[in-house]
């Protein structure tokens, strides 16, 4: 009879991504997996061809993460780009691994950031609807006045150079669109 596996590929794959949150994706090596799995490093190559895989498979379910906090995130704002800025804050500082895994670190897996915050859900293309519905002459090149600011927020608080609370930021959003607005 064959002896039942009790490590599977589901918890290698936690264990790497718990691992993420608390240590970053440098710390996801072979060894470390293994004593965070309480295994050999034997059932990690059973299941993935190398650690590369691994590591794609963690940057993939971040991406899910990140997704499903933004989905989960309470809606503030009628001002386009304002949820989504505040949303993207607040994951660099509460999830600061998870954002520099995704946002930072340059490990996009094929995909630009734009398509890694528009998500399936085309998170960034209702942000942009919106803002054409509201008289945006130039909704697109909006985004990327917004994103400028929003992305550099959110690098700040990495380092706790961001410490403004999500009022004043949510203000300070607000009133940046409709700076940008008046170019």
């Amino acid at each position: 009879m064959a002896r039942k596996e009790t490590i599977t590929i589901g918890m290698i794959l936690d264990t790497a991504f718990n691992m993420v949150k608390t240590e970053g994706i440098e710390s996801v090596t072979a060894r470390k997996v293994a004593a965070a799995a309480n295994c050999s490093t034997q059932p990690i190559f059973r299941v993935y061809k190398n650690m590369e895989e691994l590591q794609k498979a963690v940057y993939e379910k971040s991406i899910e993460y990140f997704l499903q906090y933004y989905k989960d995130f309470e809606k503030k704002s009628n001002v386009p780009f304002t949820n989504l800025g505040l949303a993207y804050i607040a994951f660099a500082r509460e999830e600061k691994n998870y954002f520099k895994l995704l946002f930072v670190n340059g490990m996009q897996g094929g995909k630009s950031m734009y398509e890694l915050l528009n998500g399936e859900d085309g998170n960034v293309v209702k942000e942009i609807n919106l803002a054409r519905s509201m008289g945006c002459a130039n909704p697109g090149h909006m985004f990327m006045k917004m994103w400028i600011f929003i992305h550099g927020a959110a690098c700040m608080s990495l380092s706790g150079d961001f410490d403004l609370t999500d009022d004043e930021t949510m203000s300070l959003l607000e009133k940046s669109y409709e700076s940008f607005s008046r170019e």
